[in-house]
């Protein structure tokens, strides 16, 4: 997401603090680079002129020197680039316990309905009771793809395939939707915002009465997004935006900065094809990640997207125990797994955005992991619960390594990870006492401690 922006403001940050004083010169080449990484990234140059020039405006204010101008202007490039995001973050009210409706509109492939799915997951996984009403009755196979999520995910989902009227379709669900703290509602699209399309919201929205109308965007549509938003806005009085596919467009900037000149807040983004791939949309620490400083809300976030609060507290209280069992090893391991790419995660870590660990280094601990995975999918209900039997047997370790397609010294590995967590939980140590760097070579163990710090702890890994 936005790499050139990213290093290109690295490199500023650090220019800024290294240099002795700080002269028009390496104002002048901050700025220069600034603008190059913006326009790259699809802002409106308008916009990036009228930063440009905050910037120019600010590093000639004589009563700020030294160390404190240094800060001060890092300070206004973090500032501008917010404000430029949309300035505060703005969420969703919604509360637990009482019927709430969100209806997603836009047009053709933008993702409403993988979205639908991901807002469901992700309030659910919050302690929502949630639900999907799908309401796309035009678009070929719409329904099924949302009844495949829904089972994939294990969500709920209301259609009717043979119903042709939206709003009929609305009136028969009605009832059991009021079961659920929150509905879902994923609406038809069009390839433009026509005449009929804006009937068929207009109809829906009147019989629906949602609590937040929100247009689905794709972040490729680039600066088109400030049209787009504002003919929605105009015509369906839209409370906000999510913006889609993130982490495959370079013109995500047009998209974000758009929305913003129209006054529509973003309320989430989504970064990948995966149903924890969304967040909510901040955009302080959006600016943070960007500027190699890590994203600690926006992590955790990913990690209740992948395991809810009631199974994270039930982990945390199987430690304390002392029960900890290579099935619960198992389940760990497929929940940092269902987090993403290591690559994207780093990120998103304070001090790990610009700590010179190498994608090579990352891809080679991404697929140990997936490694112990397989392992503990090739052994026996009785070695599952009695590891300690594989410890005594080679030819068990053989076979279980073949079955997982590794190396027998990974299965040990994995049998000593597995072993120094469960001896930590019995003791009650913190888990950053942990040698972490054992059975995952390739990284030092200052840095996986770092990473431990803030990842492995709430993980329990």
């Amino acid at each position: 997401m936005f790499e050139k922006l990213s290093s290109v403001l690295k490199k500023a940050t650090d220019k800024i603090a290294g240099a002795l004083f700080v002269d028009k010169k390496l104002i002048e080449e901050i700025v220069k680079d600034l603008q190059r990484a913006l326009i790259e990234a699809d802002v409106n140059v308008l916009l990036v002129k009228e930063i440009s020039e905050k910037i120019r405006k600010e590093a000639e204010n004589e009563k700020i020197k030294g160390v404190e101008k240094k800060e001060h202007i890092i300070k206004i490039l973090h500032d501008e680039l917010q404000v430029m995001l949309g300035g505060e973050k703005k969420e969703l009210e919604l509360k637990k316990g009482k019927p709430q409706k969100i209806m997603l509109i836009g047009t053709y492939g933008a993702g409403k309905t993988t979205t639908s799915a991901k807002l469901a997951n992700y309030y659910g996984k919050r302690g929502f009771k949630t639900c999907i009403l799908g309401l796309d009755v035009h678009r070929p196979a719409a329904r099924e793809q949302l009844e495949q999520l829904g089972t994939k995910n294990n969500l709920n989902v209301f259609i009717d395939k043979t119903e042709k009227d939206a709003v009929k379709t609305w009136k028969n669900f009605k009832k059991k939707t009021e079961e659920y703290d929150i509905t879902i509602v994923d609406s038809a699209g069009r390839h433009t915002l026509d005449k009929a399309l804006v009937e068929e919201i207009k109809n829906l929205e009147k019989e629906i009465k949602p609590d937040y109308v929100i247009l689905v965007l794709p972040a490729d549509i680039g600066q088109g997004a400030r049209k787009l938003a504002s003919e929605f806005q105009e015509a369906c009085n839209i409370k906000g935006v999510i913006v889609t596919r993130m982490d495959s467009s370079a013109r995500g900037g047009g998209a974000l900065t758009a929305c913003n000149e129209t006054k529509a807040p973003v309320f989430f983004i989504t970064t990948g094809e995966h149903m924890p791939d969304i967040e909510p949309f901040n955009p302080s620490a959006f600016i943070s990640r960007i500027l190699g400083m890590g994203d600690l809300e926006a992590l955790l976030e990913k990690v209740q997207s992948v395991v809810s609060e009631k199974d994270q507290e039930k982990m945390q209280e199987r430690l304390k125990d002392g029960k900890f069992t290579l099935l619960d090893f198992y389940e760990q391991l497929k929940g940092v797994e269902g987090m993403g790419a290591f690559s994207k995660i780093k990120d998103l870590i304070p001090g790990l955005g610009k700590a010179k660990i190498s994608d090579d280094i990352l891809d080679s601990q991404e697929k140990k992991m997936k490694g112990w995975k397989h392992a503990i999918q090739s052994m026996t209900q009785e070695e599952i619960e009695n590891p300690e039997i594989l410890e005594k047997q080679t030819s068990r370790i053989q076979r279980v390594a073949k079955g997982a397609g590794i190396t027998t010294s990974e299965v040990r590995a994995l049998l000593n990870q597995y072993k120094m967590i469960k001896e930590v939980a019995k003791s009650g140590k913190d888990f950053e006492s942990m040698d972490l760097s054992k059975g995952m070579p390739g990284m030092s163990q200052k840095q996986m401690m770092k990473f431990a710090k803030k990842f492995g702890k709430k993980m329990r890994l």
